[in-house]
């Protein structure tokens, strides 16, 4: 373990100090140019956030340290029994260290996060006092603040530490949680679907293959898919909501499980990590309706159009950046065209993509007609027997958690303050635009 945290050490040290000397020139260059609406609208576009594991480009999709999801796909090691997909460890450590892994380094991590996947009892026992229709993202939400008990940071901040100390306390919390989410996601789809009869972890498996084995597919194809689902979830920049939840709540230095608890809790939200969920059900409700398991594709354009004259979205369909497909739903494509290219619903997905654009397109009124992540990724795991849609934003909360506590060890470590912008009233607008008042003032 100390191998990559020294690693770690010597990378962030130098860019603290590279990004002390450029504030120090630049500090006070203006970026970009902030609107009304903007102000308004979610803060869409307005850049004011640093994250370094990644960055989403409006045309050629996200990048993981200057890496396309394609490029991550050949250069990433790969599982030791003939895998073809990344490992997910090997993505955490070139987000955390900004360098591609060896086989030798995925190993190594791989078994820290291993020693480290110990889940105290009392969690357990926290997940199992909630009713069992409790939704899955509840279950592992609670159980994340029960884990908080083991916050290394919290209990060496409570003694008193050097500031320029706190990054090795988090990074600490963040092995840990990232080593621990898998057994307690596997732990919550077991007690709510499968009779609570639990599968203990695989000591010989890698993070994402464990998961697998642990909510009990036996289907090495199947690893293979969580292996790549955990790979292309684990991050999208800083301002996506549970990226910038849990950014925001770390930087008030609460430790990582209670700022990971927070971003997964933007992650429940239907405008966020849910819509997976909403996409597989809304398909499910078109064959339904249509009477039909494998939709023609003049049948899926009747059945958009009417859903969009009803005032609904076609949910998996437009992105807040992306102008062009998702890649990471092309990469789900190749994988459905390997391993399951006659299942009924995948195709579906497929005949849907080659349908919805175009009458997205029609309408003159949206700027990105094209699929992103989650218009693809049920389908795949619906063919393999996950039928349970309510879990599938656990399996994307587990990734996120790559990205997510990869970029706080980052804001620790280059002492990154708490966030607090400006906002002002409605009044103080009106009075703005009828030249009564400045409204940019001080943002103490």
């Amino acid at each position: 373990m100390e191998i990559i945290k020294d690693r770690f050490r010597a990378k962030a040290a130098a860019a603290s100090a590279e990004i002390k000397e450029m504030l120090k020139e630049h500090g006070s260059k203006p970026i970009g140019e902030v609107t009304l609406a903007q102000v308004y609208q979610g803060m869409r576009g307005i850049t004011g956030l640093v994250t370094e594991t990644s960055l989403l480009d409006a045309q050629e999709g996200i990048r993981f340290r200057g890496y396309s999801i394609p490029e991550l796909q050949q250069k990433l090691p790969k599982a030791q029994n003939g895998g073809n997909e990344p490992l997910p460890e090997g993505l955490f450590y070139l987000m955390l260290i900004g360098e591609l892994p060896t086989d030798a380094d995925v190993d190594h991590l791989t078994s820290v996060l291993m020693r480290r996947s110990h889940v105290p009892k009392h969690v357990f026992d926290t997940i199992n006092a909630l009713p069992l229709n409790t939704h899955p993202m509840t279950m592992f939400v609670t159980a994340i603040m029960a884990l908080q008990t083991e916050s290394h940071f919290a209990r060496a901040y409570a003694k008193g530490i050097n500031k320029k100390d706190y990054w090795e306390h988090l990074f600490e919390d963040a092995m840990d949680l990232i080593a621990r989410l898998p057994r307690i996601a596997a732990y919550v789809y077991r007690r709510k679907y499968k009779n609570a009869e639990h599968i203990q972890p695989d000591g010989l498996l890698d993070w994402a293959g464990n998961l697998a084995h642990m909510m009990g597919y036996e289907d090495p194809s199947f690893y293979e898919l969580m292996r790549l689902y955990m790979t292309i979830h684990a991050d999208h920049e800083g301002g996506n909501v549970s990226a910038h939840a849990t950014h925001l709540v770390g930087s008030a230095l609460s430790d990582p499980y209670l700022a990971f608890a927070a971003g997964m809790n933007g992650l429940a939200g239907p405008l966020h990590g849910l819509a997976n969920q909403e996409v597989i059900k809304w398909i499910f409700e078109m064959r339904e309706a249509l009477g039909t398991e494998l939709p023609s594709k003049e049948q899926i354009a009747t059945y958009v159009q009417d859903t969009l004259a009803s005032g609904k979205v076609v949910p998996g369909y437009g992105h807040a950046v992306l102008r062009k497909t998702d890649p990471r739903f092309s990469a789900q494509m190749e994988f459905g065209k390997k391993h399951m290219p006659d299942d009924p619903l995948v195709q579906t997905v497929w005949n849907i993509y080659e349908t919805v654009p175009g009458i997205l397109q029609s309408l003159g009124k949206v700027k990105n007609p094209w699929p992103n992540v989650d218009a693809h990724s049920g389908a795949l795991l619906v063919h393999y027997g996950l039928v349970e849609y309510e879990f599938y934003t656990v399996l994307f909360g587990v990734s996120r958690a790559l990205g997510v506590l990869a970029s706080l060890c980052w804001d620790r470590a280059l002492g990154l303050a708490i966030e607090r912008p400006k906002s002002v009233t409605t009044e103080l607008v009106k009075d703005w635009l009828g030249g009564k008042a400045e409204i940019w003032g001080d943002t103490q």
